[in-house]
């Protein structure tokens, strides 16, 4: 095999393995949103049975990924990787093309929630891969042996890379690209443009033999109705046409209360799987709702449930902090279950994860100082802290 020749397999597997390795990191630093990813794989596909197991498989999915772009770019285990990677590409490949020709409204998910790309986009960066993996892979053989050190690289940067999923599973992301990210304003919170009409509006719920009905201010029912109660509800045709993310939620009675969240320090506690808690679970939640009312924060426990189905009689002193919203709002506002998010006048400042709550003298001090300071802090570190952890594994990778 020519000098030339054995350069462009070598370079077409590093970029195959640049791709692999970026791919499983983005999805592996936020495993809940891969899980979700495959949940939704699971129901186009018409398996949604498995749907219980699309956490795991996100995660071991995504390890193979980065495994196996380890391996290509530190040129180690070259036939193993080498088929691994053909077999993953050639199946997605194939299942980009099935979601090009129908078009689901989904993500394709292939850099989690980093990079987003329509699913023709995907398709052709698929069949990219496919075209370097001809190049890189074929014919199959004289893959050529590499020095005995690049074994020492793959493993640091594997073990690396496992410690990093094992964080990433314990904890909130360190970088977050979900809607509710750090700094972004809720819609509730979001002032109207001029001319532009109010993201909610007041309706009357109306009662007439048995039934309710919603009605507005400009279209009452005739005297035949009861008047039920009053609702602030928000305007569905506005959800489509604003960047601001919607924290919508309603107390027991069903009234909207979004704006309890724009209040000048909000702490809100989110529990998108109720029964999934632990009773020290939910007495650790109950002390923090405890404590950041004692430092001055309005205090609110969403839960993705419904009053009839919330144990309020089995989880005494929560009752007073609980409000109800849906499922896809809170697992996307913080990716533990039982995670607790700091808002301040509508803007979101900082998350925690369930198993790190603020302490009692935290949530005095962020309550006395500068919103601001404390965002920028936060969201920092994370970034920063995501940044060393891609340079290092790529300085192993590459000069070990």
């Amino acid at each position: 095999m020519s000098g030339i020749h054995s350069g462009l397999r070598r370079a077409s597997a590093f970029l195959i393995g640049v791709v692999f390795f970026l791919s499983g990191i983005f999805k592996l630093m936020d495993p809940v949103g891969a899980g979700l990813v495959v949940g939704e794989y699971f129901n186009f596909f018409h398996v949604g049975f498995l749907k219980g197991a699309s956490l795991p498989v996100a995660v071991i999915l995504s390890f193979v990924e980065a495994l196996t772009g380890i391996a290509l770019i530190t040129g180690v285990y070259r036939k193993l990787a080498a088929m691994v990677a053909a077999l993953l590409t050639a199946f997605f490949t194939l299942v980009t093309l099935v979601l090009w020709i129908f078009n689901p409204a989904m993500d394709c998910g292939c850099f989690g929630e980093v990079i987003h790309l329509t699913h023709a986009q995907t398709f052709l960066k698929n069949v990219g891969l496919c075209l370097l993996a001809a190049v890189a892979f074929l014919p199959a053989r004289d893959y050529g042996k590499p020095r005995n050190h690049r074994y020492a690289a793959f493993w640091i940067v594997a073990v690396s890379t496992a410690v990093f999923a094992a964080y990433s599973l314990r904890y909130i992301p360190l970088m977050d690209f979900t809607p509710f990210n750090t700094s972004s304003k809720l819609m509730a919170a979001a002032p109207a443009a001029e001319g532009e009409e109010d993201a909610y509006v007041s309706t009357f719920i109306y009662e007439k033999n048995g039934k309710q009905g919603v009605f507005t201010l400009d279209r009452l029912p005739d005297s035949t109705w009861t008047f039920v109660r009053t609702e602030t509800m928000l305007r569905q045709d506005n959800i489509q046409e604003t960047d601001y993310p919607v924290l919508s939620f309603t107390d027991a009675e069903g009234t909207y209360c979004d704006s309890l969240a724009c209040d000048p320090a909000v702490m809100v506690v989110s529990v998108y799987d109720v029964e999934a808690l632990s009773t020290p679970g939910w007495e650790q939640i109950r002390d923090l709702l405890q404590m950041s009312e004692k430092a001055g924060f309005t205090t609110l426990l969403l839960a993705a449930s419904t009053p009839a189905a919330f144990p309020q009689e089995q989880l005494p002193g929560v009752g007073k902090y609980l409000y109800f919203a849906d499922y896809r709002t809170l697992i996307s506002l913080n990716r533990s279950n039982g995670g607790a998010t700091y808002f301040n006048d509508g803007n979101l400042i900082r998350k925690w994860a369930r198993v790190k709550y603020p302490r009692q003298k935290d949530l005095d001090w962020m309550y006395q100082h500068n919103s601001t300071d404390v965002m920028l802090a936060s969201d920092s570190r994370g970034r920063i802290t995501f940044q060393a952890f891609i340079l290092y594994a790529f300085a192993m990778m590459l000069f070990v």
